[in-house]
């Protein structure tokens, strides 16, 4: 069974990012893959901070990562770019982390005038990473993810069918 391990970047769980994550998590599982889901805002801050990889939390993550066979980078983007959480978590990944593994991008923000910000901020760092394969990704728009009751969330149409489209893409690579 393939491990995808969707690192989150959002600093609020609240996020419509969150939609994204959800939906493209459930369809790896319905196609067997294990996945797991690292919320780097859940990580002690102090240890994130002063790059502490003695920290039990940082290794432990940083193994989770390098035992993945695949992983999803979420992010909203603030300013233009990926957040400052997940920036500074990628700082601690090994220089090879990402070596050998699908890296599929999942974002969202507010307008679609940062479309480009997977192709012009986060595939430079990913690729310094040793990730070579990174698919295309999805770029969301805020409007395109409805809150609804009981924390569930209503995606538009094209939304889903551009997730289904990247979904498939990592699975034809894992092979499942």
């Amino acid at each position: 069974m393939p491990k995808v391990v969707v690192l989150s970047g959002s600093p609020s769980t609240q996020s419509r990012l969150y939609g994204l994550i959800h939906y493209a998590t459930e369809q790896l599982r319905e196609a067997g893959a294990e996945v797991t889901l690292l919320n780097v805002v859940d990580l002690p801050a102090e240890d994130l901070i002063k790059a502490n990889f003695n920290s039990p939390d940082v290794t432990a993550s940083l193994a989770l990562l390098a035992d993945a066979d695949a992983v999803i980078v979420a992010s909203p983007v603030y300013k233009a770019a990926y957040s400052g959480l997940l920036k500074i978590f990628l700082d601690l990944v090994p220089q090879e982390g990402l070596r050998e593994k699908p890296v599929l991008p999942l974002f969202i923000g507010g307008t679609l005038a940062h479309l480009l910000v997977i192709d012009y901020a986060l595939k430079p760092v990913l690729n310094a990473l040793g990730g070579r394969h990174i698919l295309g990704g999805v770029y969301a728009v805020d409007q395109w993810v409805e809150r609804l009751p009981g924390g569930a969330y209503g995606l538009s149409e094209e939304l889903v069918v551009r997730l289904d489209r990247s979904v498939k893409e990592l699975n034809d690579l894992l092979k499942l």
